[in-house]
């Protein structure tokens, strides 16, 4: 048990910059105390004390925000950041090394018995407000970004981002230098790890005023040998994008 605490804080220091000193993790995140506490709530659910697994568990909600049901399994090395509005159902299992941000939900989609809930590998990651649906599986090393709903599996090393999800980075990558480099946002998506949909139509957009610039080329130069083409040819501003969105 003594081995395990220190493991937990030690993943904090590992995984939080803004994190300075033991006693201060110890008593000022949530995250550490909602761990904690599902395992001694997990000790009673297993030990078939399951009504007291369920009103601890309730209660250490009321304190932290962050719901995980007593039944649920749960690795080494668990880190929770922030933390609120987290929800790990019944019969999710973690991995070891595993990071979640706030609003995170490990949810189930059916009301059958049986397992219902997702799978993380080790070393997995879930941005914040992510939603991961069903009895999925997120293989080792899955990175999962900030809002993304998801209800397919992710194969190991991938990134996805979206609604639904989508795989936009399937290299496999060692978490530990992951870290150091930054490569991942758990908070919101990079230029490098855009929404494929919002890819596609910006570059659409690009290859759209690139015809745009070639016709009007076009045009001028059919005009200096006195062809005279009478066509107006919109251009795709920026400002008539604006008023789009703002028209909806």
């Amino acid at each position: 048990m003594i081995k395990t605490i220190k493991e937990d804080i030690a993943s904090v220091f590992a995984r939080d910059p803004a994190a300075r000193n033991t006693f201060e993790v110890m008593t000022t995140y949530p995250g550490l105390w909602a761990i904690w506490g599902y395992r001694v709530t997990n000790f009673c659910w297993l030990k078939n004390m399951k009504w007291l697994g369920r009103w601890l568990s309730t209660l250490i909600r009321f304190l932290t925000g962050i719901e995980i049901h007593p039944g649920a399994t749960i690795g080494r090395r668990f880190f929770i950041d922030h933390g609120m509005g987290v929800v790990i159902g019944e019969t999710a299992q973690i991995g070891d090394d595993c990071t979640i941000y706030h609003s995170v939900t490990l949810g189930g989609t059916s009301w059958k018995e049986g397992k219902r809930h997702p799978t993380l590998g080790n070393g997995v990651v879930i941005g914040a407000g992510a939603k991961i649906l069903g009895p999925i599986t997120l293989h080792n090393n899955a990175r999962i970004g900030s809002n993304s709903v998801v209800v397919k599996d992710v194969p190991e090393g991938a990134t996805a981002v979206g609604i639904p999800a989508r795989i936009v980075m399937p290299n496999v990558i060692d978490p530990k230098k992951e870290l150091s480099e930054k490569l991942f946002n758990a908070y919101g998506m990079t230029q490098e790890h855009a929404d494929p949909e919002a890819n596609a139509i910006n570059i659409m957009i690009d290859h759209l005023q690139q015809l745009d610039a070639t016709l009007i080329a076009i045009k001028d130069a059919l005009a200096l040998q006195n062809i005279h083409i009478d066509i107006d040819i919109p251009t795709l501003t920026p400002c008539k994008l604006n008023e789009g969105e703002r028209n909806d």
